[in-house]
């Protein structure tokens, strides 16, 4: 039913309740008046003494009372009744008519909804919330792709989350779901290549390797998957492969890439040596973000710290760590480092003498 004609109905009714009282003629009243009933009881009274069922002491005294309320009911009767006057029952009619509606529909269109279509209570208790748990949003997705198995953005959006939750073989599944309604993409193959080796508790088996081999056929500068054919590389002991791999990602990554640090500490775990500090990455530090930035610049100054603890003859990367602590604001460890670097290179003339003056230069004298 439509619903402004349930709106007017409504209206219908409520003018109908102020207008039939109006409406109504005036009858005065003919009979059973409260004087004919005193009336009456002196006329009994009257009997009652003749037929000496009362003494004539008690009729005087039921008389002398009747008559007071009589004369009482007389007066009141006398008194016109006030009536409303045929001008105040046309306007109130008249606001009734016209009043009431405009006043319901003012106050309606500014405080109510009525564009707002049905919303049952079953569909608002199946509403997503962000104060619902995880697992409770990841269960209506689900039920939802029950019924629209086609949808490959939604397979899309799920997948990631079930990995997130540690459901490693339901994510294989999303995953490939995606890829089959959603279209083949190198992230993707990627992403399933990444659940399949989390599926078999992190060991890149064939199937996840061939994803990450047709992720870079799709995209050669998938980062993902060429960490991960690096990652395999290491579990098959080819540790030169696996070093050549992330030096390789390295050398064409830009200095913010997120996953650098990564990188880094996989290739140090495999004997291989990061590349030093560059002034580019420095510079690119100093422009980002200071949580982005010092998550960056902390991992590359970590592997190259490590590095010269294990290889101190190397002056320029002295130099280039104590400048990337002077960088992070960090001038007490620049200071050690720099300690550090002359007692590495203490029996070397040359290689002291180039240090110095690079730590002049950084205003490092001391």
């Amino acid at each position: 039913m439509n619903l402004w004609f349930v709106f007017a109905l409504m209206t219908v009714a409520a003018v109908f309740a102020v207008l039939w009282p109006l409406g109504r003629r005036y009858r005065p009243q003919t009979g059973g008046t409260e004087t004919s009933v005193y009336r009456d009881q002196l006329a009994e009274i009257d009997r009652d003494l003749a037929g000496g069922l009362i003494g004539a002491a008690e009729a005087e005294s039921a008389r002398i009372e009747i008559s007071r309320r009589l004369l009482a009911a007389s007066h009141a009767e006398a008194e016109p009744v006030a009536r409303p006057s045929k001008l105040l029952r046309r306007a109130v009619a008249v606001v009734a008519l016209v009043g009431l509606p405009l006043a319901a529909l003012a106050l309606y269109l500014p405080l109510g909804s009525p564009q707002l279509g049905d919303f049952p209570l079953a569909a608002r208790s199946k509403a997503p919330d962000g104060q619902q748990p995880l697992v409770n949003l990841v269960a209506q997705v689900e039920a939802h792709l029950e019924k629209n198995p086609n949808d490959g953005r939604g397979w899309t959006v799920l997948a990631p989350v079930l990995s997130r939750l540690g459901r490693h073989d339901d994510a294989v599944r999303a995953w490939r779901n995606a890829i089959a309604y959603g279209g083949d993409g190198s992230e993707r193959r990627a992403d399933l290549g990444e659940a399949l080796t989390a599926a078999a508790g992190g060991i890149v088996t064939g199937e996840a390797k061939a994803e990450f081999e047709r992720a870079l056929a799709l995209n050669a500068g998938e980062a993902k998957a060429s960490y991960f054919l690096g990652v395999a590389a290491e579990q098959d002991g080819r540790n030169a492969d696996a070093a050549a791999i992330w030096k390789a990602m390295l050398a064409r990554a830009p200095a913010d890439a997120p996953w650098r640090a990564v990188v880094q500490t996989a290739l140090a775990r495999v004997g291989g040596v990061a590349p030093a500090l560059t002034d580019d990455a420095m510079a690119a530090a100093r422009d980002m973000k200071e949580t982005d930035r010092n998550e960056m610049v902390r991992g590359m100054v970590d592997r190259l710290a490590a590095r010269l603890k294990q290889n101190g003859d190397d002056v320029e990367g002295w130099l280039r760590l104590v400048r990337a602590y002077l960088v992070m604001g960090e001038r007490e460890k620049a200071s050690l480092a720099g300690v550090d670097a002359r007692h590495a290179v203490a029996n070397d003339a040359d290689r002291l003498r180039q240090l110095n003056e690079g730590l002049k230069n950084l205003g490092l004298d001391g």
